[in-house]
């Protein structure tokens, strides 16, 4: 079988609470498969299934081993998550560089788990000892403690972005996920030809007005305002309320001007 993602392994898992979290953790970020390492309440838990928030394929197709070593002994590459430096040699990975060494491992058809460790202590530097590599996340060092869910988002969420997936947030069959950048909803952003229009017809209003005044500061006054729009990037839609702005405003004066 071939895997397209790291395995998740949680060594000694106090809560199931913890484990249910954890599952939904990396149900946010594509990651599928949960081992666990002697769950000290036991297994299976109702507790995990109330916390995984709809991960429930990933709770029920979970699999439990009596040791670390079994747990990782079908695996090629394997790294151990821990907030403490460790007395032994071993290269020491940010979440980000950790997707990245995980997905060419995995492009190479290797298969790679992560080890995590129980609440309350973290992994055994035993258990450390038989990873390839380190993981510590930048924290702040006064602070660095995560609780187990906390420590699986982070690097799943490292995962998700190393593994090109760029749609933002939910996506349902009539609601499309976000992606970076400006959000254009049934409209499309303005043509030059139509912001040129806007201008012209905005100064036109505001020389009539009186507001380009004096004279000689007209030309910078005029430059200033087509830098504010320009950088607004307007939309077609947007350029058409302003227009009917610019509508309204000039026929309020035109009626104030009849009235006198």
């Amino acid at each position: 079988m071939t895997v397209h993602a790291p395995i998740v392994v949680l060594v000694h898992p106090q809560l199931g609470e913890n484990i249910g979290a954890a599952a939904r953790a990396m149900a946010n970020f594509g990651l599928s498969e949960l081992r666990l390492v002697e769950p000290r309440d036991g297994w299976p838990n109702p507790q995990a299934g109330r916390n995984a928030s709809g991960a429930d394929s990933i709770i029920e197709g979970a699999r439990v081993f009596a040791t670390v070593e079994e747990a990782i002994a079908d695996l090629t590459y394997v790294l151990a998550t821990t907030a403490r430096r460790r007395d032994m040699i071993k290269p020491i990975l940010t979440p980000e560089t950790a997707a990245r060494a995980s997905a060419e491992k995995l492009a190479a058809g290797g298969r790679v788990g992560i080890l995590f460790g129980p609440e309350r202590t973290g992994l055994e530097s035993d258990h450390v000892a038989l990873a390839d590599a380190i993981v510590m996340a930048p924290v702040n060092p006064r602070f660095a403690s995560l609780n187990l869910a906390q420590a699986v988002l982070l690097v799943g969420y490292e995962w998700f972005k190393q593994a090109g997936e760029e749609r933002l947030g939910r996506e349902t069959p009539v609601d499309p996920a976000g992606q970076e950048g400006l959000q254009v909803v049934e409209t499309r952003p303005a043509t030059k030809a139509e912001l040129l229009n806007f201008f012209t017809r905005l100064e036109t209003a505001l020389t009539r007005s009186g507001f380009l005044y004096p004279p000689e500061k007209a030309p910078i006054m005029i430059r200033n305002l087509r830098n504010l729009f320009s950088r607004a990037a307007l939309t077609e839609r947007e350029v058409r309320t302003l227009h009917g702005i610019v509508s309204s405003l000039t026929r309020e004066k035109r009626g104030a001007g009849e009235a006198e």
